[in-house]
């Protein structure tokens, strides 16, 4: 193998002792009798410092030829110094020339040159190379393994529901539409229906972490036409303050997980990751009108709140509490979809919730209705045909528990617990509407 160690694997008990490291050429300096190469691999910057009379001759007559990004591996013997930046060198044995890279480079990798955002993304397999870009990749990672490693905890389980469906889940807007064979079909918008008739069949409690889309035309920092949605949906339920309370342990956790575990790449961000208070604050959609109102933003009860108005209320909630995180809940049944429960008392309220982070949504959810035939006329009253939704009724007609759950957009999650100012710094390879490369 070229690597034995990784940079942050060469601890003390190391010192002179022989390993193999490898990575991408970071840094040169030729000081005459002394040469020194810095390359860098996933978790940092390894030093290698070959003076011309302890090293062979060929090493030290490699190391002018070598270029930026050039991959490298190199075996050689560790040496804690404080002479070396790094508190440690290597003194190489030998340099394994792996993979030239061209010149010039589409980009800078130190990050001292900048680099435009459709020029990072062009060339994102480079862009990543840069510690703080890397950092959030990996601070990515170990949110889904927070997530996951929460559900298991509570019971959950995974399922995997199809990204090729028949019919919308909330109507035929905002679908890719595709040929399936002799079919018409199209890319899934949410798991919706499917998690939901899983709550028919005992498994209670389920979660899918997935692709979604959803042709959007919106051209923001916050929206994408492919993201990835963290589902769960949980059967016996009396009322969704069940699936808010399950939600803000999720999130709750998830931070908590991060600023424990991912400390070195928040380091790297330069960013200090708050605890969150818990339980989230809960604000109805009536009350969040009346906040706004009295700040300038009128806003008729019914209307959907607008980037302005979340952003307000964001910015209020943090003013007067000091809190990224709150709910809203208790929408209007009109401003959403037919599979949510609407109040028995009052049926022009439903039993929805948002959840909102720095006054962007990131989760929509609540209680769902569970009764046959509400359901069938929920439908209905969206303009929507019940016959094109038969598949999905059918688990209601025979035994369907009272059931909720929620769909967690895991790009807005990450670009808010980072506070970045764009989602498609979160995705490796965003799809919007002018981006389908690389």
């Amino acid at each position: 193998m070229y690597r034995t160690h990784y940079s942050s694997q060469i601890t003390e008990e190391l010192d002179g002792k022989k390993v193999k490291v490898a990575g991408w050429v970071y840094e040169i300096k030729d000081l005459g009798g002394i040469k020194f190469v810095w390359i860098k691999d996933r978790e940092g910057i390894v030093q290698i410092t070959a003076p011309k009379k302890k090293v062979a001759p060929e090493v030290f007559k490699l190391i002018p030829k070598l270029g930026m990004e050039d991959v490298i591996a190199v075996k050689g013997t560790v040496n804690f110094t404080p002479k070396a930046k790094l508190g440690f060198e290597i003194l190489p044995d030998s340099i394994e020339v792996l993979s030239k890279a061209q010149s010039p480079l589409p980009l800078d990798p130190t990050g001292k040159v900048k680099a435009e955002l459709d020029t990072r993304l062009d060339n994102r397999f480079m862009d990543i190379r840069k510690p703080e870009v890397m950092a959030i990749f990996k601070i990515r990672s170990s949110v889904f393994r927070a997530v996951r490693d929460f559900f298991y905890r509570e019971g959950f389980v995974e399922i995997h529901t199809p990204k090729i469906i028949a019919t919308a889940t909330e109507g035929g807007t905002e679908l890719f539409p595709m040929k399936y064979f002799e079919k018409d079909a199209f890319l899934a918008q949410s798991p919706q229906l499917y998690k939901q008739m899983m709550m028919a069949s005992g498994l209670d409690r389920v979660y899918e972490i997935a692709p979604i889309f959803r042709a959007e035309e919106h051209n923001t920092t916050r929206h994408l036409n492919e993201a990835w949605s963290i589902d769960a949906e949980m059967a016996f339920i009396e009322n969704e303050d069940e699936v808010m309370n399950l939600l803000e342990r999720l999130v709750a956790h998830t931070i908590s997980y991060i600023r424990e575990h991912s400390e070195k790449e928040l380091e790297i961000l330069g960013f200090q990751l708050e605890e969150p208070k818990l339980p989230f604050r809960r604000i109805t959609y009536t009350e969040a009108l009346e906040i706004l109102a009295d700040l300038g933003k009128e806003i008729p009860w019914g209307e959907d709140i607008d980037t302005e108005g979340e952003r307000i209320l964001g910015s209020y909630i943090k003013e007067n509490y000091d809190e990224d995180l709150y709910f809203l809940y208790q929408y209007p049944s009109e401003a959403k979809p037919f599979y949510i429960m609407k109040y028995d008392n009052k049926p022009e309220i439903s039993r929805s919730f948002d959840l909102e982070y720095r006054g962007i949504e990131i989760t929509s959810g609540g209680q769902r209705e569970h009764r046959h035939d509400i359901l069938v006329e929920q439908i209905r009253e969206k303009g929507l045909n019940p016959e094109s939704f038969e598949f999905y009724l059918k688990a209601f007609r025979y035994g369907m528990p009272p059931h909720g759950g929620f769909g967690l957009g895991a790009e807005r999650l990450i670009k808010q617990m980072l506070d970045l100012g764009n989602i498609r710094e979160v995705i490796l390879f965003p799809r919007d509407r002018k981006r389908l490369t690389p």
